[in-house]
């Protein structure tokens, strides 16, 4: 099974996106947009920059955890992961994207 997006509304009115894997699970969060446009090209960004392994930063979190953020070309955070206890299960989230964040399968709940 392929990944896929999900556009939402938060409830304060602004817009974001979730990237899941084929297995359901949550592999990416967008940043907050003000336009639903904006979003809609935060995906399209992700689309493009997920393949490339030199858009990812790999951080470790002031509690220890890991976690990481894939950055656009003019080095623009797109998207964050979750935390993850290890490095090995970040760099298995990093994967997830690079394999699902090519999809086109986009579902609009915004």
């Amino acid at each position: 099974m392929a990944g896929s997006y999900v556009l939402k509304k938060s409830v304060d009115g602004q817009f974001y996106f979730l990237l899941y894997s084929g297995n359901g699970e949550v592999v990416l969060n967008s940043e907050m947009y003000v336009a639903k446009a904006s979003a809609e090209n935060g995906i399209a960004s992700v689309q493009s920059n997920s393949a490339q392994d030199d858009r990812y930063s790999r951080n470790q979190a002031s509690n220890g955890k890991f976690y990481f953020n894939l950055k656009a070309a003019n080095h623009q955070v797109i998207g964050s992961s979750q935390m993850y206890s290890t490095t090995s299960a970040r760099d298995a989230g990093i994967d997830a994207v690079k394999k699902n964040g090519p999809s086109t399968d986009v579902k609009d709940e915004a």
